[in-house]
């Protein structure tokens, strides 16, 4: 890369940064001391709580938090695919039907609130 193009990849850089710092902060000032009485931060304040939010929510890089829809499962999704498939027809029906039950009851109150107003 030529010195021109390096220079021009920093310093949209930089731009990103200050532009996601102030943005962070204003919505930070303008949403949780109203919302939740929370402090009013500052710029800087705004980009340590960008730079935690990446610690905490995005990892420090590699691939390992961005499966391509062809690549690897990743190992969770490999270890359940092993123990589901090893269970016995019976086992592994009443997993399913006890997943369903705890999980899909939304979908049975929408629908059941669906039949009641349809007799309106």
């Amino acid at each position: 890369m030529r010195k021109e193009e390096v220079l021009k990849c920093i310093l949209v850089g930089i731009l990103a940064i200050t532009v996601l710092g102030l943005v962070t902060m204003v919505l930070w000032n303008w949403l949780v001391p109203t919302l939740f009485n929370g402090p009013i931060i500052t710029y800087w304040q705004a980009l340590g709580l960008l730079i935690l939010s990446k610690i905490l929510f995005w990892g420090w890089g590699g691939k390992r938090h961005h499966y391509p829809a062809h690549g690897p499962a990743p190992y969770w999704k490999q270890r359940f695919y092993e123990k589901f498939s090893s269970m016995p027809a019976e086992q592994r029906e009443e997993f399913k039907r006890r997943m369903k039950e705890k999980w899909c009851r939304f979908e049975e109150r929408t629908s059941e609130a669906k039949s009641d107003t349809s007799h309106d």
